[in-house]
């Protein structure tokens, strides 16, 4: 059973159930009302809507996933960050579970805040760069399956999304455009510098990303996240390709936007880039976007060359595929927090001069595997 067969079985039981409630008014109410409930019955019952509340079912529970898995990121960083500052700051509130409601608290705290729209800012950038940044986030996530069976399916015989990965990489690659939108359309000198600041990193990093992934779905013969993990069952790409997974991490933190590839934020030089003019809850999106994307990164990077939910046997297979996602995430805290931020030129260097020539590297060393046959 998938994720979608247990969603369609679970809305079709609740319908069932509701219709015994509409047929019943239809039967006791008169005239044109009745029929109007029956009527609500009989739409309700229908496989084609059952099937739509089905795949709505599947992206309320992946955002559900997704919302306690930012919090766990948000609880891991300032952890992490505490030990390797030797800082044991306190946390008053769930102190006796590690701080962990601490992330509740500071949500609250900004939800509270207020909202304020610079005067001279661009209206409808402003408001429109918020929810592309975030919306394609949450699309991005939707095309990861966690499990052969647990994934934002369309019907019973699916097995992940049509060409899912390259859907995924399209929405992850939107967020660097809205950053851009959002720092031109705030009117402040320090957003403009942090916007283009992410063009210019989007540049040197872009590229080798998407050359390592097509390594990825050169060996794997698919784009197909299920299908490039079943690739991996006996031997994980990130072995012959590790050169690949290496510039791979590198540019997923340059992706992500943590140090040392924090240019478009640089609090110490752009006070705090291109989030300066966002206040009160569309800060906190903005905060809870960016450890979302540093999940879909840690995602991304175990379902392309970690193998994905394969793993012993009893560990659950979303479970196996959660643990190498945070590991990935804590591989990327740790280079965020021991090295220091690079300046504009050096990252348009490294991209260029070092990663490119890598990622061609490794590109031609997976046509090698797959023209000799070891794939």
């Amino acid at each position: 059973m998938n994720l979608f067969q247990f969603c369609y079985g679970l809305i079709h039981w609740l319908v069932i159930l509701v219709n015994h409630l509409w047929y019943w008014l239809g039967g006791v109410l008169p005239g044109a009302l009745g029929d109007f409930f029956t009527g609500i019955g009989d739409l309700a019952a229908s496989d084609g809507n059952i099937a739509v509340f089905a795949i709505l079912l599947e992206v309320i529970i992946f955002v559900i996933i997704a919302f306690i898995n930012v919090l766990n990121f948000i609880w891991l960083d300032r952890k992490f960050m505490g030990r390797m500052f030797d800082f044991y700051g306190p946390y008053y509130v769930g102190y006796r579970i590690g701080g962990w409601l601490q992330n509740i608290a500071d949500g609250m705290k900004l939800f509270v805040k207020e909202i304020i729209t610079p005067a001279k800012a661009d209206k409808a950038g402003f408001l429109l760069a918020p929810v592309i940044f975030i919306g394609s986030s949450f699309l991005a996530l939707s095309t990861i399956p966690l499990g052969s069976n647990f994934g934002v399916e369309t019907s019973a015989h699916d097995t992940g999304v049509p060409g899912g990965a390259l859907i995924a990489f399209a929405f992850f690659a939107i967020a660097p455009f809205s950053i851009l939108v959002a720092g031109w359309s705030s009117n402040n000198k320090y957003t403009l510098i942090g916007g283009m600041r992410s063009a210019a990193q989007m540049m040197s990093y872009e590229i080798p990303l998407l050359l390592t992934v097509a390594s990825v779905f050169l060996l794997a013969g698919s784009f197909n996240f299920n299908i490039i993990i079943d690739a991996q069952k006996d031997i994980w790409f990130a072995i012959p390709l590790f050169l690949g997974f290496i510039v791979f991490l590198v540019c997923l933190m340059a992706e992500v936007e943590v140090q040392p590839f924090d240019l478009p934020e640089a609090e110490a030089e752009l006070v705090e880039g291109w989030t300066t003019e966002y206040s009160g809850m569309r800060f906190g999106l903005f905060m809870m976007t960016s450890y979302l994307r540093a999940y879909i990164g840690g995602a991304l990077a175990t379902a392309l060359f970690l193998g994905g939910w394969h793993g012993p046997t009893l560990i659950p297979e979303p479970i196996w595929f959660l643990i190498k996602a945070y590991a990935v995430f804590v591989v990327i805290e740790w280079a965020r927090w021991s090295l220091p931020r690079i300046r504009v030129d050096q990252i348009l260097n490294l991209g260029w001069k070092r990663l490119m020539p890598l990622a061609v590297v490794n590109l031609l060393i997976a046509a090698t595997f797959k023209t000799l046959g070891w794939f």
